[in-house]
């Protein structure tokens, strides 16, 4: 068994791994052909150009050929492990002491480009209505001033949200989706005036922007909890070994609602089926949405509802307590696996084949709860 890093919080421990995983991962050993987890075969591959960009604070521009990316070998200098949610070092100690900030952020087509996403820490992506996904942007070691559109939340956003204990900024949420967030003491931020405001530039919905120095200042003066954020995951200079190559990713969500990350040889860039997903910040500079590492959590699809006489309307969420499917994609690679989490305070793990806790690298982290009827393919 491969031991835990000395860094680890947790201790290694023997788990069943899912029959279909184990025999996917066979499968795609014995063969060259592109592998996929899912209801379908990999689809045929989207040409679509990919330029890497700088942070939001250098000028860039959104792509606009369609070639596909061509891979490049980097030196790495050595990892260093920041006390942090995503393993990165902060610039300050007292960054990494502080509460993690989450901010709701719309999806809808009218929504992007969004600001704020590649200057988060990490991000969620989780499935709402019609087939559509939204974003939990979530701020440890970092801040900004600029970010949204902000929406509304959903139940799965106290699930995964509660073992992080900080605090989530959310448009607004239906009452009885509120009461959620009460009984997991989750500490939600609504649209009070105080930490959001309307830009002039965007209709609404999708006009209402946020503040992370705003939403900490809230919870300051509410003395919310300002301890330690957990690690999402475990972290280490030395990640655990890959099962495959994956240059391009591919998820399907639903009907016509497919996204795709292309690996460049540092970071993957994320297209909304043939087009780059972009971002632009407040001085209007655009650049292209991307991520060091992607890990996708196989979970149940249900339907959310209200108690009986209770308005108002149901929603599709995901469970995320239990066990099931993972993938963990990072420096061009794919390692198949499972997460588990035995409740909703508690933190997901990762785990490979041999059972041991999958070790990751340092980086901004882009998790997404995917249905598990779904198809993630990759080559």
């Amino acid at each position: 068994m491969r031991p835990i890093p000395q860094t680890s919080p947790y201790t290694p421990r023997i788990m069943r791994l899912p029959l279909g995983t184990l025999v996917l991962l066979v499968a795609c050993a014995l063969t060259a052909a592109a592998c996929s987890i899912g209801k379908a075969a990999e689809p045929n591959s989207t040409t679509a150009t990919t330029t890497t960009t700088t942070t939001a604070t250098t000028t860039t521009t959104a792509p606009t050929t369609t070639t596909a990316p061509t891979t490049t070998t980097t030196t790495e200098p050595p990892l260093i492990i920041g006390n942090t949610i995503n393993g990165l070092p902060a610039d300050d100690q007292a960054l990494e002491t502080r509460r993690v900030i989450g901010v709701k952020i719309d999806n809808h087509p009218k929504a992007r480009p969004q600001s704020g996403l590649v200057e988060a820490d990490a991000v969620y992506e989780i499935l709402v209505e019609a087939g559509r996904t939204r974003f939990i942007a979530l701020y440890h070691q970092s801040d900004i001033d600029y970010l949204g559109p902000n929406r509304s939340g959903r139940p799965t956003d106290a699930a995964v949200m509660r073992p992080l204990e900080g605090a989530l900024q959310v448009s607004g949420a239906q009452p009885w989706v509120q009461a959620t967030f009460r009984a997991k003491d989750v500490n939600v931020v609504y649209d009070t005036g105080a930490t959001t405001y309307r830009i002039s530039s965007r209709s609404a919905p999708q006009n209402l922007y946020s503040s992370t120095p705003a939403i900490r200042a809230w919870a300051d003066d509410r003395s919310w909890q300002d301890d330690h954020a957990p690690q999402l995951f475990l972290y280490g200079a030395e990640p655990t070994p890959f099962d495959g190559t994956a240059g391009r990713i591919e998820l399907d969500w639903s009907v016509g609602e497919t996204v795709t990350w292309y690996w460049t040889g540092r970071e993957y860039l994320r297209f909304n089926g043939a087009e780059p997903h972009t971002w632009i910040n407040v001085d209007g500079n655009k650049g292209q949405v991307r991520t060091d590492t992607v890990v996708v959590i196989k979970a149940h699809k249900y339907t959310a509802s209200p108690p009986p006489g209770v308005c108002c309307s149901s929603v599709p969420a995901l469970e995320t307590v239990g066990s099931g499917d993972a993938l963990v994609f990072h420096n061009g690679g794919v390692l198949g696996g499972t997460w588990e989490r035995g409740s909703d305070a508690e933190m997901i793990r990762l785990f490979d084949l041999d059972g041991d806790e999958i070790v990751l690298p340092p980086g901004k982290l882009w998790v997404s709860f995917f249905p598990d009827n779904r198809t993630v393919a990759w080559k």
